[in-house]
Order: C-alpha cells, then structure tokens, then sequence
C-alpha cells in the first residue's frame, strides 16, 4: 500500500478539488465540452449532475469516464482520500443523475459495480487514467467504480 494521505493533505485535496472542480464545470459549459472535455492523457470528462442527500440540490463535478456501449463508468477515487466523495454519496441516496457529454444532456440511473464488474473494468479505467491505481493503492477503502445506465 501507498502512502495514505495526511490530514492536510486531505483538506487541502477537498478545497482545491471543490475550486477547481467549479472552474473546470464552468469551462465545460460555456464551451460544451471543447473545452475541458478531456483531462491530462487524454482521459474524457462528463459532467455528472447528483441531488444534494442533505441539501436536495443539484451538484455538479467533472469526472473521467470510460464508454462501455451506452454505459458510462466512473471512479468514486476521491484521489485515494479516506472517505468517499460527496458525488457517490448523493448518488448512492439518489441514483437517478443527469450527465453532460460535450452539449448532450441526458438523464441516467447509477449503480454501483459488483466486486466482479469492478474487476471487469478496472484494467481498462487505470488505461485511460493510470493514476487510479496509485489512488487505490494509498487508501484502506475499496474505491467503488459506478456504471451509469441510460434510463
């Protein structure tokens, strides 16, 4: 296992990815997708719209996906933070979410994957992202991938 992360680190990790996070769902929709539709590598982003568990109110982050037919699949890896991140959270109290491809909309219905899915997947997710390992490797958590199924 990888070094786990301080709790500086941690914090540090949340008030960026939270800033950054805006910025970038910003971006994407003012330029529907052009811009920041892709991250570092190459990896596409989708821009996943979760109701608040707490709040009820609509969330919205940009995340890498990989395209199984018309599934979307996704890492809750949170960058191998301790605890799971506030998008799997609301999605796992509300699994009906709306996605944002470039200027496509479209509603879906989230799950998480089995044991047996993740497998299936995994490879193919550090491929398009390698630092999904590197997160795994750093946490004591089982970091849950998600498939989103067209409703």
């Amino acid at each position: 296992m990888g070094k786990p992360m301080s709790k500086v680190e941690q914090r540090a990790m949340e008030v960026l990815s939270k800033a950054l996070g805006g910025l970038h769902t910003w971006v994407y929709r003012k330029s529907g997708g052009v811009m920041g539709g892709l991250y570092t590598g190459g990896a596409p982003i989708v821009l996943l719209t979760t109701t608040g568990r707490k709040s009820g109110k609509a969330r919205t982050c940009p995340l890498i996906y990989l395209r199984d037919g018309e599934r979307l699949i996704l890492v809750a890896s949170k960058g191998g933070h301790p605890h799971h991140p506030a998008w799997y959270m609301n999605l796992c109290s509300h699994p009906m979410v709306d996605i944002q491809l470039g200027e496509q909309q479209s509603k879906m219905r989230a799950v998480t994957a089995t044991p047996e899915q993740k497998a299936k997947y995994w490879q193919r997710l550090c491929a398009i992202y390698p630092p999904f390992q590197n997160y795994q490797n750093r946490t004591d958590r089982d970091i849950p991938v998600v498939i989103l199924q067209p409703t």
